[in-house]
């Protein structure tokens, strides 16, 4: 069992290492984009603006709530882990105690039981926050229809507006400097709710028209 927890920990290190090295590369490519945009921008007049993400998403109630969903699932996941950790203890703590009246065939039974539920606990772990686990799936399912409709929304303004480039200040890159002039964040969200107005009034309009149909 202690191998097995040494190789996770070995796999854990690499892992955040590569993480890391992957964010730099993130922010080396924004960087050499940002770059590229702005000499072509001095070369040829190009439009370039650029958004904040977070701020945007922050503004938005249906964001808000999906996002208080998530954080609340997560807190019970993390609370199910902690529960199992408590009693993984309990069991090995209870191993200890029993060892001197134990045989040392039922000590390796006991042993083995210990290193099953310690897998279980590793498993449980991967399907909550695993590469493909329910918090990244829960996560796409309930924020990626906002985060799409924001997109699209974006590129709505970019053409209409003839902006060749569009940059996300929130993202892996820095943005060291930036012209007031040049954020379109507050333009993005007055279109969302526009849209959303729009929408709302869409659907009152449907509700009567059906509620004096059943009538």
């Amino acid at each position: 069992m202690g191998d097995t927890f040494c190789n996770r920990a070995k796999f854990l290190k690499i892992y955040i290492q590569f993480l890391r090295y992957n964010n730099m590369i993130k922010k080396i490519v924004f960087c050499s984009i940002l770059f590229t945009a702005l000499n072509i921008n001095a070369q040829k007049g190009s439009r370039i603006g650029y958004i904040d993400m977070d701020i945007i998403l922050k503004n938005i109630e249906e964001y808000k709530k999906s996002s208080k969903l998530l954080d609340k699932n997560i807190l019970i996941w993390k609370k199910e882990i902690e529960l199992k950790k408590i009693q993984l203890k309990k069991y090995q703590h209870q191993l200890e105690i029993e060892k001197v009246l134990l045989t040392s065939e039922l000590i390796k039974d006991k042993e083995l039981e210990i290193e099953d539920f310690a897998i279980e606990l590793v498993n449980l772990q991967e399907k909550r926050f695993g590469s493909n686990g329910d918090m990244i799936k829960q996560r796409i399912k309930l924020l990626q229809p906002v985060q799409d409709q924001v997109l699209n929304i974006i590129k709505q303004i970019a053409k209409e507006k003839k902006y060749d480039f569009i940059f996300d200040r929130s993202s892996d890159g820095t943005m060291l400097y930036s012209v007031k002039n040049y954020d379109i964040s507050d333009l993005v969200l007055k279109r969302i709710n526009r849209n959303k107005k729009i929408q709302d009034r869409k659907e009152k309009i449907e509700a009567l028209k059906e509620k004096a149909k059943n009538n």
